[in-house]
């Protein structure tokens, strides 16, 4: 019965390719036209050339997909010029050029290619469609030396496909533009392009205003891109830039021939890269920009530098030696003024001023600079020292210590900063008071520790409550922002309420984490996370930005992280593919580094009491953020543990004494981040396991493998074959170490980061807690949960 059944399946497919291969074309010349429902296929298929209707209009236009993903409209050809019926034809015409024609008018075409072709040739051209996604002219003489007569690579839309090149290529300029709309392919008010001037850059417009950009070319990548190289480490993305007199060009390579990926621009001013997931048969974002405040064109203002790890109304800084244009706005928390020379300061000219350095920055717009690659950076530095209009220089390429010379002589705008280990050094020129008053000629720009965590630290003269570092969002800006809260901007959803995205009135995206009115996060747990939250500074740690309390609603407003939580990808078979070995360790790394600041590295120390996957938020660049500090708790930095009557948490990644005997310390921390990385490495959750039959959960699972020696049953199969064994079985056993039954054989986070870090004997693991769990960790009804290690019984409350 299943045989017949699938031969009529068979049958019948074969039957719809037959009906279909008539219009199948390889080519078109001047004897073969394409008409609307006719294609033309590149060789091996992986690219459609015909017409369509986008999303829900009615034109028809000529168009390039791919022919697995019909909606990835890669190129247009009469975007501005649509058919508004079935009739269109595209054929070689007269002249020897590919020309779109309206079937019922004998006018000029809607779209021609609109090259010169020799009469001798004009009858002899053909066009191809070639496996790389380019459309291609050429002509069919024997003895021909013109090669290609036109090509859509030298003419984009909005999309960017590997090997294409953007930029000044002999004479042309190569850049993208966005269309109008999801329903029209019309010229955008978006475009991408490459700006010569200066030190090279890539720069997206908006309205022919500069709306991001890439920062120049420092001789690995693009400064403004501090974390781009991440991904050719993967061996699957490359950028080849070539700057000489011929053309100065970036092209987008695709190391890895499995991995099929675009680069994209829409009309609301975002570049995102997209890369098909074909197990989940859709585009997955791996990169996006513009995502953070800094990110936006002159956030700050000429002189003034965006800190990309403060809170967003903090983002502003003036260099040294300068002050804000407008100190109103700047109280505000509008930096948008821009910074000026501080008054009454001494001149800058030969008076013994120096030059600070300020160091992980996006140098500012090189566009207007002067570049001399010949200069070593100390005599960079006395040639902008000898000139009183130079204000300040960098060098023009990073590599074996710096070299070439960048001098700034106007407004210094859109200046980064980075964390530490990203962008360049930047020196900026500044008179001898300043470089006294620093006390050192480096600064580093960046804000210390909390020094406390009450969040209502002000209190006027009619007794509300305000706080310098945390912003207040009234209901309606919110409800504008997340369009009322709208289905399709949900995110997610969980026991303490749900989450949206939302964009505010400058463009900045955030996440609404709405509390359920039945939420099991109460009013004291919000105020511990505002907070907690509101003081923390960590790259592994998600930024709060603000917090909305409205009669019965409560809200926080994050920082939107496009690439959700780790569970997303780590628990789904077609999404886990998408984390390799490396991906996993960065991931981590970043949350042992996230942890080690809460419990060490903060003025006060912090334990979490629910690290777990869903709680790892994920931002563009996959980089690891530990989020919801809800049960968090602060403990004297001499308290060693404490006690609790009331043990909430998650199943299975509570430590043995805390949800036995309700006793919680780093260590609990510790147990939970070991629970996480073996997690990670395997790909399974640890609750999932017989409860009926009483199996081990994952912990015991590991646990008898590793004892076995057969680490390699251990792994998710989706990193097999191309993971590190020895760097692998090296995160196995630190992940049992953390999860040994007593607290004290575990080690502090300090010591997993250094374990992590360099490649030193480890001790060998105990006996870890196995705990049975209930099968459902999200059960909302209290259980009694036995243990096979004799502990003594507790009662659990589920979050």
């Amino acid at each position: 019965m299943h045989f017949a059944k699938d031969f009529l399946n068979t049958l019948l497919q074969l039957l719809l390719l037959l009906q279909l291969c008539h219009s199948l074309d390889t080519t078109i010349t001047s004897s073969k036209s394409i008409k609307d429902g006719d294609f033309l296929v590149s060789e091996n298929q992986t690219f459609v050339l015909g017409f369509f209707s986008p999303g829900t209009s009615s034109n028809r236009y000529v168009g390039i997909w791919y022919e697995f993903s019909e909606d990835m409209v890669v190129w247009v050809a009469n975007r501005d010029n649509p058919v508004n019926d079935t009739s269109g034809i595209l054929t070689i015409s007269a002249d020897g050029n590919l020309a779109l024609l309206h079937n019922s008018s004998r006018g000029p075409p809607l779209w021609s290619t609109n090259v010169s072709v020799s009469p001798v040739s004009n009858n002899s051209t053909m066009v191809q469609l070639l496996d790389s996604g380019n459309l291609v002219l050429v002509n069919q003489l024997v003895n021909n030396q013109s090669g290609v007569l036109w090509q859509s690579f030298d003419h984009p839309t909005h999309v960017l496909l590997a090997n294409m090149k953007i930029g000044l290529d002999h004479g042309k300029n190569i850049f993208l533009t966005s269309w109008n709309s999801k329903n029209d392919p019309g010229t955008g008010v978006c475009s991408l392009k490459t700006e010569p001037n200066g030190s090279p850059q890539i720069i997206l417009y908006k309205s022919r205003t500069k709306w991001w950009r890439s920062g120049q070319w420092n001789g690995l990548h693009w400064n403004g891109l501090p974390n781009i190289n991440r991904q050719s480490n993967n061996h699957a993305f490359d950028i080849a830039f070539v700057n000489n007199k011929d053309e100065v060009t970036t092209k987008w390579l695709v190391l890895d021939p499995s991995v099929i990926s675009v680069i994209a621009i829409d009309g609301s001013g975002s570049i995102q890269q997209l890369a098909w997931q074909g197990q989940r048969q859709g585009w997955v974002t791996i990169w996006s920009a513009p995502t953070d405040v800094c990110d936006k064109y002159g956030r700050c203002g000429p002189f003034g530098i965006c800190n990309t790890y403060t809170a967003n109304w903090e983002k502003c800084a003036c260099f040294p030696g300068y002050e804000p244009n407008s100190p109103e706005d700047w109280k505000l928390r509008e930096g948008s003024g821009g910074c000026k020379r501080q008054k009454g300061a001494p001149s800058m000219c030969k008076n013994g001023e120096e030059f600070v350095k300020i160091p992980n920055v996006k140098v500012p717009d090189p566009s207007t600079i002067k570049l001399d690659i010949n200069l070593t950076m100390a005599a960079c530095e006395q040639k902008c020292l000898s000139n009183c209009s130079c204000l300040a220089y960098a060098s023009a390429d990073v590599r074996n210590g710096g070299s070439g010379c960048m001098t700034w002589y106007g407004d210094l705008m859109d200046t980064t900063q980075f964390t530490q280990g990203q962008g360049q050094d930047l020196y900026i020129r500044a008179d001898a008071i300043v470089t006294v008053q620093k006390g050192v000629k480096e600064v580093a720009c960046q804000k210390g520790d909390a020094v406390d965590f009450d969040p209502y630290r002000d209190t006027t003269q009619d007794g509300s409550k305000t706080h310098k570092d945390l912003e207040y969002f009234d209901l309606k800006s919110i409800l504008v922002a997340t369009d009322n809260f709208s289905a399709s901007n949900k995110l997610g959803e969980g026991g303490f309420g749900s989450v949206y995205k939302g964009i505010l009135a400058d463009g900045e995206e955030i996440a609404v984490k709405r509390l359920s009115k039945h939420s099991g996060q109460g009013l004291e747990q919000f105020k511990t996370e505002v907070k907690l939250i509101s003081k923390l500074q960590h790259r592994n740690l998600v930024r709060l930005l603000g917090c909305c309390i409205n009669s019965e609603e409560k809200m926080l407003i994050y920082e939107y992280l496009p690439n959700k939580s780790l569970d997303f990808f780590l628990f789904d078979r077609s999404r886990s593919s998408l984390l390799d070995w490396k991906e996993r360790f960065d991931i981590i790394i970043g949350i042992a580094r996230g942890v080690l600041y809460l419990h060490q590295d903060s003025r006060l120390k912090i334990i979490h009491r629910d690290i777990k996957a869903s709680n790892i938020l994920l931002d563009s660049t996959m980089n690891p953020k530990i989020s919801d500090f809800g049960l968090a708790k602060i403990i004297g930095e001499d308290q060693i543990q404490t006690n609790t009557n009331r043990v909430i948490g998650t199943y299975g990644y509570m430590s043995p004494e805390y949800a036995m005997e309700g006793r919680y310390s780093t260590k609990s921390d510790v147990f939970s981040y070991g629970v996480l990385l073996l997690e990670i490495i395997s790909g399974k959750r640890n609750s999932d396991y017989d409860i009926e039959r009483r199996t081990p959960n994952l912990i015991g699972q590991i646990w008898e493998m590793w004892r076995e020696r057969q680490t390699s049953g251990i792994v998710d199969p989706s990193l097999s074959p191309s993971y590190p064994v020895h760097e692998v079985s090296r995160c196995i056993q630190i992940g049992l170490l953390c999860v040994q039954e007593y607290a004290t054989d575990r080690p502090t986070m300090s010591e997993v980061v250094c374990m992590l870090g360099k490649d030193t004997p480890l001790t060998s693991p105990k006996k870890p807690a196995f705990i049975l769990q209930s099968s459902n960790p999200n059960s909302e009804a209290p259980r009694r949960v036995p243990s096979i290690n004799n502990v003594t019984i507790t009662m659990l409350e589920a979050r």
